[in-house]
C-alpha cells in the first residue's frame, strides 16, 4: 500500500524544493548584493589601478565634494539618486585648493596625492563597500592636482581645517611658553593652533639676489631697530627659510628702505625716484628669473620696512603695493595701509641692539605718576598735547618737550601708570613697546593707526585708546579708570610683553615669530591657483586682500 500525500504537503513540496534549489543556486553565485536595494550605485574593484576602473558615475561635483570633505552629511540616497546628473557631472577645471576654507579629509576618510597633469582634475572615487549587511559604507580617496604649488595649498586647507576645528574651541593647550589669560587675545586657543600649526609647516623663500648695504642688511640700533633685526634674523633662521622656493609659501623680498634713504637717496631732495628706482630694478630681477612673482602677482610675497617712507619704497611697482603683503612700521590706513593684507610692524628703538636693561619696572604701588610723556613738537598730535598739558607743574601729568636736567626717561617711565604714546608725523612710535618694556600701561593717541598683531591682540583689554579732540580731558579720563581696572590692564601689559622682546637667536611667540605669525595669517587667508588668487569660500577670480579680513574673537581671518 503506498503513501498518502495529502493535498497540503503536495504544494509545500512543489514551493519549497524550487526555493532550496534556487538558493543553493544564489550562493554559488556569490550572493545577493545589498547595495543593489539601497541604491543605483555601482562600485567597482579598489585593486589595480585607479585611473583605468574610473567609471562616470564615481565623479562628483564641487559641492558633494566640499560636504563631503567638511563632514557634512547633505541628504539621503533617494535625494542623491534625484541628483543624479549634478552629482556624476565631471568636476570643472576650477575645483582648486582653495574654493572651501576647510578642504580636508574628515577624520574617517582617507586622503592620497597622486602627480598628474596639471589641467587634470579632482576626482572622488568611491572604493569599496562594507562586506557585512550593515547599510553600505563609502571610503572615499582623494585624487588631486600635485603641483608644488598645489601641495602648499593643501596643506594651508588642512591648517584651516585645524584652526577652525570646533572640538578644540574651548581646549587649552598645555605650551610653557604660552599662558591664555583674560581677554588678552581675541582667541587665545586659536591664535594657538594657528601658531602651532605656523610652526609645523610655514617657510620662507629668501630671494638671494641683491647685496648689502641695500638688501640683505639693515640697522639694528636706532629707531629702526626692528627692521634691520628681522632680516637679519630671517637671513640667519633655519626652522622657516628654505632653500627650495617651490617648499615656500611666501617669498621675501630683502631690501631696507632704510639703507636706500641712506646710499640712495639725495639729502633734502624730497626726490624718493632712486629709491623706486632701485626697488623696480630689483622687481624686475627677481620677476624675470623666477616664476613665482608673476605666478601670484605678488600676493604671496612680502616686504618689510619701518622707515617711514617704507609705503613710498612699496609704491615703485603697482603689484608690490596692491597685492603683496607689506609689513609696515608706518600703519597708517589714511595712507594706503590695509589690515586685511598688510602687517603693523612695531617701532622698537633698540640703542644698543638688545633689550637688556630696558625691560621690568616696580609694582603699581611703587608708581606715583599719573601720566608721563617727553618729546619735541614733531607731527600735528604732540603740540596739542604740549598745548593743554606741557610743561606744567602738575603732579599727576609729567608732559615734557625735554626732561629736566638729571631725569632719566626710562627711571620716568617705571615711575608711571601711563605713558602718553601719541603719534609724531608719522602714526608709529617707539614709546609704545617703550612701555610696554617697562610696565607702564600705554596710552595711544593718534589717527588712522593700526596697533601691531592686532588681528590676534585684544589692545582695549591692555591700553587706552584717546581721541585727539579728548586731549583736553586726558587727565579726566586717565584718573576715572579705577584701580581694579588698572590692575588688570597692567598685568596684561606684562603678559603681552613677550610678544614685543627682541631676542637673538629667538625665542617662541617674541617679536620675530609674531611678525611671521602676521605674514602666515595672511598667507592662510589667500589661495593661489593656476595664475589666479582666490579667496576661501567665495571662491572669486580676485586679489586676496580685496575683500575679507579678520578682527574679533571669531578669529574671522579664516
Amino acid at each position: 500500500m503506498g503513501y498518502y500525500w495529502s493535498p497540503v504537503v503536495k504544494l509545500l513540496i512543489c514551493i519549497i524544493i524550487p526555493l532550496i534549489l534556487v538558493s543553493g543556486f544564489i550562493s554559488l553565485m556569490g550572493g545577493p548584493n545589498p547595495s543593489n536595494w539601497v541604491s543605483n550605485y555601482q562600485p567597482f574593484s579598489s585593486s589595480g589601478d585607479i585611473n583605468t576602473k574610473l567609471r562616470p558615475n564615481s565623479q562628483v561635483s564641487t559641492k558633494e565634494l566640499k560636504s563631503k570633505i567638511d563632514g557634512i552629511v547633505e541628504g539621503t540616497a533617494e535625494q542623491a539618486a534625484e541628483t543624479e546628473h549634478s552629482v556624476f557631472a565631471a568636476p570643472p577645471l576650477a575645483i582648486q585648493a582653495a574654493v572651501s576654507p576647510v578642504f580636508a579629509p574628515a577624520a574617517k576618510e582617507e586622503s592620497i596625492l597622486k602627480d598628474m597633469a596639471p589641467n587634470s582634475t579632482d576626482i572622488i572615487a568611491a572604493l569599496s563597500l562594507n562586506g557585512t549587511h550593515d547599510p553600505p559604507t563609502r571610503k572615499v580617496k582623494l585624487e588631486k592636482v600635485t603641483t608644488h604649488l598645489d601641495r602648499l595649498e593643501f596643506g594651508l586647507q588642512k591648517a584651516r581645517a585645524v584652526i577652525k576645528e570646533p572640538n578644540y574651541t574651548n581646549r587649552t593647550f598645555n605650551d610653557p611658553d604660552f599662558k591664555p589669560v583674560g581677554p588678552l587675545y581675541w582667541n587665545a586657543n586659536a591664535f594657538h593652533r594657528s601658531y602651532l600649526e605656523m610652526e609645523k609647516q610655514f617657510k620662507v623663500y629668501v630671494y638671494e639676489e641683491g647685496e648689502a648695504p641695500l638688501f640683505h642688511n639693515g640697522p639694528c640700533k636706532s629707531i629702526y631697530s626692528t627692521e634691520g633685526n628681522f632680516i637679519h634674523l630671517m637671513e640667519i633662521d633655519s626652522k622657516f627659510r628654505t632653500k627650495d622656493p617651490d617648499k615656500a609659501h611666501v617669498f621675501f623680498l630683502p631690501f631696507s628702505v632704510v639703507m636706500m634713504v641712506h646710499y640712495v637717496y639725495r639729502r633734502d631732495s624730497h626726490d624718493f625716484g632712486p629709491i623706486r628706482h632701485t626697488v623696480r630694478d630689483y622687481i624686475s630681477v627677481i620677476s624675470n628669473k623666477y616664476p613665482y612673482w608673476n605666478r601670484s602677482l605678488a600676493a604671496d610675497h612680502f616686504m618689510l620696512s619701518c622707515h617711514d617712507w617704507g609705503p613710498e619704497a612699496s609704491f615703485s611697482v603697482p603689484y608690490l603695493k596692491k597685492n603683496s603683503i607689506r609689513v609696515l612700521c608706518n600703519a597708517n590706513t589714511s595712507e594706503g595701509f590695509r589690515p586685511r593684507k598688510d602687517v603693523s610692524l612695531p617701532e622698537i628703538n633698540l640703542r644698543t641692539g638688545a633689550i637688556d636693561g630696558f625691560v621690568g619696572g616696580p609694582s603699581p604701588s611703587h608708581r606715583s605718576i599719573l601720566g608721563f610723556f617727553a618729546g619735541g613738537l614733531h607731527g600735528p598730535i604732540r603740540p596739542i598735547l604740549l598745548e593743554h598739558w606741557g610743561n606744567k607743574q602738575d603732579e599727576d601729568l609729567k608732559i615734557y618737550t625735554y626732561l629736566p636736567k638729571g631725569v632719566s626717561y626710562y627711571d620716568m617711565l617705571r615711575s608711571s601708570k601711563f605713558c602718553i604714546c601719541p603719534s609724531g608725523y608719522e602714526v608709529a612710535s617707539p614709546r609704545v613697546v617703550e612701555a610696554i618694556y617697562t610696565g607702564c600701561v600705554p596710552v595711544l593717541i593718534s589717527d588712522h593707526y593700526v596697533p601691531p598683531f592686532s588681528d590676534v591682540l585684544n589692545w582695549k583689554s591692555f591700553s587706552v585708546e584717546v581721541s585727539v579732540k579728548d586731549i583736553p580731558k586726558l587727565k579726566a579720563i586717565l584718573a576715572n579708570i579705577p584701580m581694579r581696572q588698572y590692575l588688570k590692564m597692567y598685568r596684561r601689559v606684562l603678559q603681552v610683553r613677550t610678544h614685543f622682546e627682541v631676542h637673538s637667536p629667538p625665542k617662541r611667540y617674541d617679536f620675530f615669530h609674531m611678525i611671521l605669525h602676521s605674514v602666515w595669517l595672511r598667507r592662510l587667508n589667500c589661495g593661489i591657483i593656476f595664475g589666479y588668487i582666490v579667496f576661501g569660500e567665495e571662491g572669486a577670480k580676485n586679489y586676496c586682500p580685496q575683500e575679507r579680513g579678520w578682527k574679533g574673537v571669531e578669529f574671522k581671518f579664516l
